[in-house]
C-alpha cells in the first residue's frame, strides 16, 4: 500500500508559515496537481505566487521527463513558506545525468526550465544522493525602501 499522497505541516509561530509535502505519481497529469499544491501552500494573493507556480511546474515537469520518476515512479514536492521566503524542493527518482542549466538554441523546444529557475530565483541548487535527485529553489520577497522626497533631503 502506498503512503499517503498529501502531508501538510503548519509551522512556526508566525501566521503564514507553513510546510507542505506531497508525493505525486510521475505522470504529466500531475503537474496541474503540483500547481494546486503551491496554491494551497501560498494562496493566490501571495506576492511570490506566480513565480513559484511557474518554477515549481518546471521542476515537476523535469522530474517526469528526465528522471526515473517518469517511468512509473513517484516524485515529491515540498513547499515551505516563512515570511518573505518561499523554498521549494522537488525530489525525483534520479537519472543517469546531472541536471544542467545549460543554454539551448533559439529553435530548441525544451531545455529552458533550469535557466529560468536560475534567472528568477534568489538561489537554487541540486543534491544527488542514494540514486535520487533533489532540485530546490528559494524565492525571497524583496522590499524596496520608499524613496525619500526631495524636501526631506
Amino acid at each position: 500500500m502506498a503512503p499517503p499522497d498529501f502531508h501538510s505541516v503548519e509551522g512556526g509561530e508566525e501566521p503564514g508559515n507553513a510546510a507542505f509535502v506531497v508525493r505525486f505519481r510521475g505522470t504529466p497529469s500531475q503537474v496541474a496537481r503540483v500547481r494546486g499544491l503551491v496554491t494551497a501552500a501560498l494562496g493566490r494573493d501571495h506576492p511570490l505566487y506566480d513565480d513559484c507556480v511557474l518554477l515549481t511546474s518546471e521542476l515537476a515537469t523535469n522530474a517526469i521527463l528526465h528522471s526515473r520518476s517518469g517511468d512509473g515512479g513517484w516524485f515529491t514536492v515540498s513547499v515551505h513558506s516563512a515570511g518573505p521566503l518561499v523554498r521549494v524542493l522537488v525530489k525525483d527518482g534520479g537519472s543517469s545525468g546531472v541536471p544542467c542549466a545549460c543554454r539551448t538554441g533559439t529553435q530548441a523546444t525544451s531545455g529552458r526550465g533550469l535557466p529560468l529557475i536560475e534567472a528568477l530565483s534568489h538561489r537554487w541548487g541540486v543534491v544527488r544522493e542514494s540514486g535520487a535527485t533533489a532540485v530546490w529553489f528559494e524565492l525571497r520577497l524583496v522590499t524596496i525602501p520608499a524613496q525619500r522626497s526631495a524636501e526631506a533631503l
